[in-house]
């Protein structure tokens, strides 16, 4: 399979009449409850980042699923829960801003954990919402934590281990058109190169900065050269203080080499060429509070 590139669809659109059932599914939920694992282990490629630490997601993240009768795109949305802050209410509103796109919504709950108010408040959007809900309880290779129903529009599915989601599929495809599909087959998303390369750094800073700084972090990809054999990128890890542009270099015999080590060799993995990456560590103080900004990195 290859990145999909809409100009090559431009070009070249003589498969696009084949039908099949197809149209847009949005996947939403609370922080952690594996929708990102659940896209990655469908599509059989790393689509979405994932790390234990909730809110990883910020952006909607496209992902195409194919089989013989249907194209299914899917949704990867971020995190839906309550805050006042203005960087976490823009994350909000692109979940929620999915639904009108999408034919059906998969609401995602973590079966091993109780109950919050994140849960609350996402049940209060979705009687909003006037589209298909199934309703999709994660994480069932774990104890369970809470009563899951058994009735028509309820899935239990394990991402880990890669099950039920035959049963998943036939509940989305149910709700269907029969339509050309959108994308040529081989496809399977819509990511931009620059998005991807951000989305690995910034999951290698997630996982090595753990509680301390990961969502005061964001990544800006400032050039890319790409041969046939070598893939050249010069990137920048932001922060939103000096202290903290300092915990990214100096930190356990300089962490940003770290982050560099096990970001070059998954881009290698995932392009499968040589990767020269040039990576720094700048601050941008109050970059959550910049609206220019954030519109570039959430939409």
């Amino acid at each position: 399979m290859i990145e999909l590139n809409l100009q090559d669809i431009l070009d070249n659109t003589s498969d696009l009449t084949k039908e099949k059932k197809v149209w847009y599914v949005a996947i939403i939920g609370r922080p952690n409850a594996w929708k990102s694992t659940f896209v990655n282990s469908l599509i059989w490629e790393k689509i979405s980042i994932t790390t234990n630490i909730p809110q990883t997601t910020r952006k909607k993240v496209l992902a195409i699923y194919n089989d013989e009768e249907s194209q299914i795109i899917f949704f990867d949305t971020p995190w839906i829960h309550k805050s006042e802050r203005k960087f976490n209410e823009q994350i909000n509103n692109v979940a929620i801003s999915s639904f009108k796109d999408a034919e059906v919504i998969l609401y995602f709950i973590d079966s091993s954990r109780d109950w919050w108010e994140e849960e609350k408040y996402i049940r209060s959007i979705m009687e909003m919402v006037n589209k298909p809900i199934i309703k999709v309880y994660t994480k069932t290779d774990l104890q369970s934590k809470i009563n899951i129903p058994d009735n028509d529009n309820v899935v239990k599915i394990s991402s880990l281990l890669k099950q039920w989601f035959d049963e998943l599929l036939n509940k989305v495809k149910s709700h269907l058109k029969t339509w050309p599909i959108y994308f040529p087959e081989e496809y399977y998303t819509k990511q931009d190169i620059y998005f991807r390369i951000s989305e690995i750094i910034r999951e290698k800073a997630f996982l090595n900065t753990k509680e301390e700084l990961p969502h005061s972090v964001y990544v800006w990809v400032e050039e890319i050269e790409d041969t046939d054999e070598l893939l050249r990128i010069i990137a920048y890890i932001y922060t939103e203080t000096d202290s903290q542009k300092y915990i990214i270099i100096w930190k356990w015999w300089s962490l940003i080499q770290t982050i560099w080590k096990e970001a070059r060799i998954e881009l290698e993995k995932i392009f499968w060429k040589k990767v020269f990456l040039a990576l720094r560590a700048k601050a941008n103080k109050n970059w959550r509070k910049d609206e220019k900004l954030l519109k570039e990195l959430l939409n």
